[in-house]
């Protein structure tokens, strides 16, 4: 990964992390406020709805031995270690993340060496340092928008599979430029070149070009679902809860990094409700 890119990635969540933990907890993603986003509940609550949603839409019932590319500080690979009584791998480039994510595995009483198990380091995804055949599943929760080669991406997580193992990537997405809608436009493009500067993003796909990356790759059994209007309600809760005042210092503290991704929020919310921005699932069996 460009090393520009890797360090405006660590800054970012080195910066943000703590504050999101504070205001949000554990889980760095989406909510789940039902299929059409209609269903009004607790943000933390919608946070673990959508891990149990990705999972049961999946069908993953048992897993052993699990990496969790872009782990944050833990949330997924605590709960994942627990659901499935499993060895649990969690990368990120946040050093700020890989560390706090080892603290809540010890308090947890997670941090052994047998399962149920989380074990959490700094990792490039593109480059693992995990043998061949490591993993009968992966889990990639909002991730997949910071890889500079989506090809490349993929292909890692096909290596790191063992036969009949399973992948299951949620991610943010364009919308697909094969319908009457035609190529982005300069606006659309604007838009979401602002995101990417601020997130730390390379660019986005739409998808459809994931599952033929996936397919190319070696993956069987490839299916995608848009989850869009389950998970646009989220951006209105983070910018409530932005507004908090406790909030706002947080914000101002945090750095500058943390203050124009603050200001992104508007853009994140416009884009979901445009239809320019898609949150996708992909999954496919090696």
């Amino acid at each position: 990964m460009p090393n520009s890119l890797t360090q405006q990635i660590q800054s970012f969540y080195d910066a943000s992390s703590g504050l999101w933990e504070q205001i949000w907890g554990e889980h760095m993603h989406h909510g789940y406020y039902g299929p059409t986003g209609t269903i009004r509940k607790d943000r933390r609550q919608a946070q673990i709805d959508l891990i149990d949603e990705c999972l049961g839409w999946a069908k993953v019932t048992q897993a052993s031995t699990i990496l969790d590319c872009g782990c944050g500080i833990g949330g997924s690979a605590l709960t994942l270690a627990t659901r499935f009584n499993a060895k649990v791998n969690g990368i990120t480039l946040s050093p700020v993340q890989a560390q706090r994510a080892t603290e809540r595995a010890r308090a947890a009483n997670l941090a052994g060496d047998a399962p149920p198990c989380a074990h959490f380091q700094v990792a490039d995804a593109l480059h693992t340092p995990f043998p061949d055949e490591s993993f009968d599943f992966i889990w990639s929760m909002e991730s997949g928008e910071h890889m500079p080669d989506k090809v490349q991406f993929l292909q890692e997580c096909y290596r790191l599979l063992k036969p009949g193992g399973k992948l299951l990537m949620v991610t943010w997405c364009h919308r697909p430029t094969d319908s009457l809608a035609g190529p982005l436009t300069a606006a659309e493009r604007q838009q979401l070149a602002w995101i990417y500067r601020v997130y730390g993003l390379p660019y986005v796909i739409s998808l459809p070009e994931y599952a033929d990356i996936a397919q190319t790759a070696g993956f069987q059994a490839v299916q995608t679902a848009d989850w869009s209007q389950a998970v646009a309600p989220f951006w209105d809760e983070v910018i409530a809860s932005a507004l908090d005042i406790e909030a706002l210092i947080g914000i101002l503290r945090a750095g500058v990094g943390t203050f124009q991704g603050a200001l992104a929020l508007g853009a994140m919310r416009q884009g979901f409700a445009n239809s320019l921005i898609r949150f996708g699932l992909l999954q496919g069996v090696r």
